[in-house]
């Protein structure tokens, strides 16, 4: 998979285009809803690592559908100083196949599937995380990323 270059609000309105980080190691992550339990542990385990990451150069992206204001809320609530990005459209979230048929109480239906992209300083990406558990996904990333450098 090609890495497909986009632009999107975060939490404060700030347009963040993904090229901007080339040259860094970058964590792209897709998570369903702000203000969810494992949506709020997985942002709560990138921000308790942060300053791990940014040792490594490493650049947290978290994106959801929510809106801006929705974001600029859990950003607040939760102290994630981080760029959380709003795709409304759900155009950023399709190009990286973060969209499809899940399951949750014997019902089906579409939405956002937990996935990871670790991209590197190149702009390749060097590992996909299809199954996220958000307890432990922040400290995996940054084992990989130590191995890889």
């Amino acid at each position: 998979m090609l890495i497909k270059d986009f632009v999107l609000p975060d939490q404060q309105d700030k347009q963040r285009r993904l090229s901007d980080y080339k040259g860094k190691w970058i964590v792209l992550y897709f998570y369903p809803r702000d203000n969810t339990p494992g949506c709020t542990k997985e942002a709560c385990s990138f921000r308790d690592h942060l300053e791990q990451f940014k040792r490594q150069g490493v650049v947290i992206l978290g994106v959801s559908k929510d809106s801006v204001a929705s974001h600029a809320k859990f950003s607040a609530k939760y102290r994630l100083s981080f760029p959380i990005l709003s795709d409304e459209d759900k155009r950023v979230i399709k190009a990286y196949r973060a969209w499809g048929r899940k399951k949750f109480m014997g019902r089906e239906f579409s939405g956002i599937i937990r996935k990871t992209y670790l991209i590197d300083p190149d702009f390749t990406i060097r590992k996909v995380y299809p199954k996220v558990n958000p307890l432990i996904h922040a400290r995996e990333i940054l084992d990989d990323v130590q191995a890889f450098q």
